[in-house]
C-alpha cells in the first residue's frame, strides 16, 4: 500500500453519540462485510460490559479500503472516565471526525477531547448525526459547535471545518440536508480529500511511538503504534527508550500485525505513517519510542492527565467469602490481576497498601473503577472495596489542592432550584445557566471531584429521572473545606443467618431494606437504611413466637418490604469510610469494615480521638 493512499483518523463523540454505529456503517460500505453477512450491531464493542451498558470503553483499532484508500480507524472512548485512551489515540492520527448528536449537541466530554485534538492541530470533520431523530435541531447543534470551536481557540484552518450529516444507524451521509440519502460515500469522500497524508519523519531508521498496549497468551505483550519514520520488519533488533530513562530494553521483533477489519493479520514488513500492532518486548509500554539502535532520543509522548480518585481493593474476608461461587480469593490473584490492568491502561495506578492484602487503585472517576471491579467479579474475584477518596496535591506552599470538574447539568426548569441547591451544598459554584429549549435549563459548575461522589443516583431521584448530568476533568485548586456526607445511619445484622420474612416485616417501619426474605445475612452486614442519621443494630433472623394462643400459620400473610437494590457503582458510592461492598460474582452486598461491633467502638473511639 503506497504512503500517499494512506489516512489515520479517529472517531471522537460524547458518549451514546452513535460513533460505533457509524464505524459499523462504514465498514459495510466499504464491502468489508459481505450483503449476507450476519454481523453484531456494535461490531467494534466487542466487550460484553460494553454490549451491556452501550458504552465504548476500551479503544480499538480497524482498518479497510475504499477505492485504493487505506483508511485506519480508531473507535474511542467518549467517557471522561476513560480519556487516557482519547488522548493517547490523538497522538497517532492525522485528522478526526467529530461527532455530535442532533439534538443533544456538543457535551463536555466532546469540548474535552476536541480540545485535546485542537492543540495537536488536527483538523476535524463535524458531523452530525441522528438527523432523523423527532427532536433534532440540526441548525441550532451546528452553530454550537462553531462556537465551541472558537472558545477553544482553534486556528483559522480549523475554523473551516466541513460539515456533513449523518445516520449510522440509517447508513447514510449527506453533505447537503436536501442531497438524496443513498449511503456513507460522502463521508468517505471528505475523509480522502480532507485528513492529509500521514505525518512522518524523513529519517530512514525505524521509530514507533506506543500508544496502546495488551497481552496476548501466545505472543505476551502487544505493543500498537503510528510508525513515525523508516520500516519495520520482523526479526529486526531493536530498542525501547523512555523520556529520563534511556533504554528501557533491547529485543527482537518476532511479529508485526496489521488491521484488517476486525482482525489482525501476520505481515513481514510495515512502513511510516502506518499503524500496527508488535510482539517481542517484554517491558517497554505506553509512551516509550521502540525505533532501531541508532537512534537515541525518544519521541515526544502526549502527558496524560493524573488519575483524581482512589479506592483501596483488599481480600472479602467476610463469613460468606467463598459461598458464592468465586474462584480467586486470595491477596495475590487479586494483586496479579490488577497489575496487569495497570499495565495496559495507563490512566490506572496500582499499588500496595500499607496490609499486604489490599490494594490502592487510583483511576478517573467511579465509572472507571467500577467497570474494572465488574470485569474482575465476573472473572471469577471476590474483594471487598472501600468509599472512593479524591487524590490531592499540593502547592509550592504547602496548601492543599483538591481536582475539581466541569459539570454541566441539562434538566427541567421545575427541578432547577433542588439541583442548584445540593450542588452549592456539595461545594459546587455556579458559572452559566442557559435555557436550552422544551423548558430545560442547562446549568454549569466547577465542583469539587469529591462532591459528586455518591451524588448521581440522588440527582436522578431529584429529577425524576429526566436530568443528565456530564463531567470532565477542570483542574486542582485549593481546599474548599468539608462537605457533609450521607445524612441517614444504616440497620446492621446482629446475626449470622437467612433473613426471615417476620423480621423484616417488622423492621419495615426502621428504614429501607437492602436485603430480601431466604437472603444469606451476617453480624456486621448492612441490611438497610436507616430512617434516622445513626446506625442500628438489629436481628434480621429473628421468627416469631408460638403460643397456644396464634397459630403459625398467620405468618403466610406476612409482606415483606421490597428491597432497595443497588448497582455496584451505586453501592461504592453509597458506602462511609468506615464501611465497605463485599464483591462476589453474584452478589454485591454492603457491610461495616468491622464486623464484630466491640471493634468498631473502639476503632471509632481512635478515629474521634
Amino acid at each position: 500500500m503506497s504512503q500517499h493512499k494512506l489516512r489515520n483518523l479517529a472517531i471522537i463523540a460524547h458518549v451514546d453519540h452513535g460513533k460505533t454505529t457509524l464505524v459499523d456503517a462504514l465498514f459495510k460500505q466499504s464491502g468489508l462485510f459481505r450483503d449476507n453477512q450476519v454481523i453484531e450491531a456494535c461490531a467494534m464493542d466487542s466487550n460484553e460490559l460494553e454490549r451491556e451498558r452501550g458504552i465504548t470503553i476500551l479503544a480499538k483499532c480497524t482498518s479497510f479500503v475504499w477505492n485504493d484508500y487505506k483508511l485506519n480507524i480508531v473507535d474511542t472512548p467518549g467517557h471522561a472516565d476513560f480519556g487516557g485512551e482519547v488522548e493517547r489515540i490523538l497522538s497517532m492520527v492525522d485528522g478526526v471526525i467529530l461527532l455530535v448528536d442532533a439534538s443533544e449537541g456538543p457535551m463536555p466530554q466532546t469540548k474535552f477531547v476536541l480540545g485535546k485534538s485542537l492543540s495537536l492541530g488536527l483538523n476535524p470533520i463535524v458531523v452530525i448525526n441522528k438527523i432523523d431523530k423527532p427532536d433534532a435541531r440540526i441548525s441550532e447543534v451546528v452553530d454550537e459547535c462553531l462556537d465551541l470551536f472558537i472558545a477553544l481557540g482553534a486556528n483559522d484552518k480549523q475554523l473551516e471545518f466541513p460539515i456533513l450529516y449523518a445516520s449510522g444507524r440509517s447508513g447514510f451521509a449527506v453533505k447537503d440536508l436536501n442531497d438524496p440519502r443513498e449511503n456513507m460515500t460522502p463521508l468517505l469522500e471528505t475523509i480522502v480529500e480532507h485528513i492529509p497524508d500521514p505525518t512522518i519523519d524523513p529519517n530512514p531508521n525505524p521509530q514507533m511511538l506506543i500508544t496502546l498496549i495488551e497481552s496476548d497468551q501466545y505472543l505476551g505483550r502487544i505493543l500498537t503504534g503510528k510508525i513515525m519514520s523508516g520500516t519495520l520488519k520482523v526479526n529486526d533488533s531493536l530498542h525501547a527508550l523512555r523520556k529520563d530513562n534511556g533504554v528501557v530494553e533491547r529485543a527482537r521483533l518476532t511479529k508485526i500485525l496489521a488491521f484488517e477489519g476486525l482482525k489482525r493479520i501476520a505481515i513481514d514488513e510495515a512502513h511510516a505513517g502506518d499503524i500496527v500492532s508488535i510482539a517481542g518486548f517484554q517491558e517497554a509500554t505506553v509512551a516509550d519510542t521502540i525505533a532501531s539502535t541508532d537512534i537515541t532520543e525518544p519521541l515526544d509522548a502526549l502527558p496524560i492527565d493524573p488519575p483524581t480518585i482512589s479506592i483501596t481493593i483488599s481480600v472479602n474476608d467476610s463469613p460468606l467469602a467463598g459461598k458464592d461461587g468465586g474462584k480467586k480469593l486470595t491477596s495475590r490473584m487479586i494483586g496479579d490481576r490488577l497489575m496487569k490492568e495497570a499495565e495496559s491502561n495507563v490512566s490506572l495506578a496500582v499499588k500496595r497498601s500499607t496490609t499486604d492484602e489490599s490494594y490502592e487503585v487510583s483511576g478517573r472517576g467511579e465509572l472507571q473503577l467500577g467497570i474494572l471491579i465488574e470485569t474482575m467479579r465476573r472473572e471469577g474475584f471476590e474483594m471487598s472495596i472501600s468509599r472512593p477518596r479524591v487524590l490531592y496535591q499540593q502547592d509550592e506552599s504547602g496548601n492543599r489542592l483538591e481536582p475539581v470538574e466541569e459539570v454541566m447539568i441539562d434538566v427541567d426548569e421545575e427541578f432547577t432550584g433542588i439541583v442548584m441547591e445540593k450542588m452549592v451544598q456539595r461545594k459546587g459554584e455556579m458559572i452559566d445557566m442557559t435555557p436550552s429549549g422544551a423548558g430545560k435549563t442547562r446549568i454549569k459548575f466547577l465542583i469539587p471531584t469529591r462532591g459528586l461522589i455518591g451524588y448521581y443516583g440522588e440527582f436522578l431521584t431529584d429529577t425524576r429521572g429526566t436530568g443528565i448530568m456530564n463531567k470532565s476533568f477542570h483542574s486542582y485548586a485549593p481546599y474548599k473545606g468539608k462537605i457533609e456526607g450521607r445524612s441517614k445511619g444504616v440497620l446492621i445484622s446482629t446475626e449470622n443467618g437467612k433473613a426471615i420474612p417476620y423480621a423484616l416485616f417488622n423492621l419495615k417501619d426502621r428504614g429501607i431494606m437492602f436485603v430480601n426474605a431466604g437472603d444469606p445475612v451476617y453480624a456486621g452486614m448492612i441490611i438497610g437504611e436507616h430512617s434516622k442519621s445513626n446506625d442500628l443494630e438489629v436481628n434480621p433472623t429473628k421468627e416469631k413466637q408460638l403460643s397456644n394462643c396464634r397459630a403459625s400459620g398467620k405468618d403466610e400473610h406476612v409482606v415483606c418490604p421490597v428491597p432497595k437494590v443497588m448497582t455496584l457503582e451505586q453501592a461504592i458510592a453509597y458506602i462511609q469510610d468506615d464501611e465497605r461492598v463485599e464483591v462476589t460474582p453474584i452478589s454485591i452486598r454492603l457491610r461495616k469494615r468491622y464486623l464484630d461491633p466491640n471493634e468498631r467502638k473502639r476503632m471509632s473511639r481512635v478515629k474521634e480521638g
